[in-house]
């Protein structure tokens, strides 16, 4: 495998699981040393990686939290040296319920970690990559930020404005090197698709028949997209929200 991202460094936010943890894992195979970074204390990314000649750390950060955050990039930059690309990944899906019974405490949660966490994470990055005078960002989205979804309309409100606060700074910071973009994943094989079935009483067999290539995503097919945002094979592409989801939203 070619290593394109030797001597860069990356972040991957909510990458201890699913999409974050095999976006992590392909950062390190394509050489970058990466700062794992997750709520939940675990270390097996971390050691994944290491075991196969890599550089990892975890951080245990609430990307809600102002100062955990800008915490979170200073170890990054205090272990590493610099800061090249990040992944804002971790998210939330939330208590199901139609907007009428959706309770405010929910809606703050949903939308401190969905839409703050991914605003604090850009703010304290994008100081860092100006100083560096280069960087790509990328920011995981979802299908319900393109289209709707009933029963979840603060997780969809939260992934829309992901994709409003990509473009915005996006162009921003077009002449300064940095690049920001979004990935959006469809329904793929992780934790979280599997609690949004059971919440919602909904059979796997009933996603995928949704699903026009016929199953889910692996959280790889999302990885190998982010990835590809974040190299210099997509030095023209910023501010865009690119669709991986097997066809959904082109129904």
């Amino acid at each position: 495998m070619e290593r394109i991202f030797e001597n860069k460094v990356a972040i991957v936010t909510g990458g201890s699981f699913g999409i974050g943890r095999a976006t992590a894992i392909m950062f390190a195979e394509r050489g970058a040393k990466v700062a794992i970074v997750d709520w939940i204390e675990d270390h097996e990314a971390v050691n994944a990686i290491k075991a196969e000649g890599g550089e990892a750390i975890f951080i245990k950060c609430d990307v809600s939290k102002e100062a955990e955050v800008s915490r979170m990039v200073e170890q990054t930059v205090d272990k590493f040296g610099r800061l090249d690309y990040a992944f804002n990944n971790a998210g939330i899906e939330g208590a199901s319920a139609p907007t009428h019974e959706v309770t405010e405490e929910n809606f703050d949660k949903v939308i401190g970690v969905n839409l703050k966490g991914v605003w604090l994470c850009m703010k304290y990055e994008i100081q860092q990559m100006l100083i560096q005078g280069k960087g790509a960002i990328v920011n995981c989205s979802s299908i319900a930020g393109v289209i709707g979804f009933p029963g979840i309309p603060i997780y969809t409100a939260s992934k829309h404005a992901v994709i409003g606060i990509t473009k915005a700074a996006a162009l921003e910071n077009a002449q300064s090197g940095i690049r920001v973009n979004a990935v959006c994943p469809g329904a793929i094989q992780t934790a979280m698709i599997d609690r949004f079935m059971e919440k919602n009483r909904t059979s796997k067999e009933a996603m995928v028949s949704g699903e026009p290539m016929g199953r889910f995503g692996e959280p790889e097919e999302i990885s190998e997209a982010a990835i590809w945002l974040c190299s210099d094979a997509s030095s023209f592409t910023t501010g865009q929200a690119m669709v991986v989801d097997g066809g959904w939203v082109a129904r």
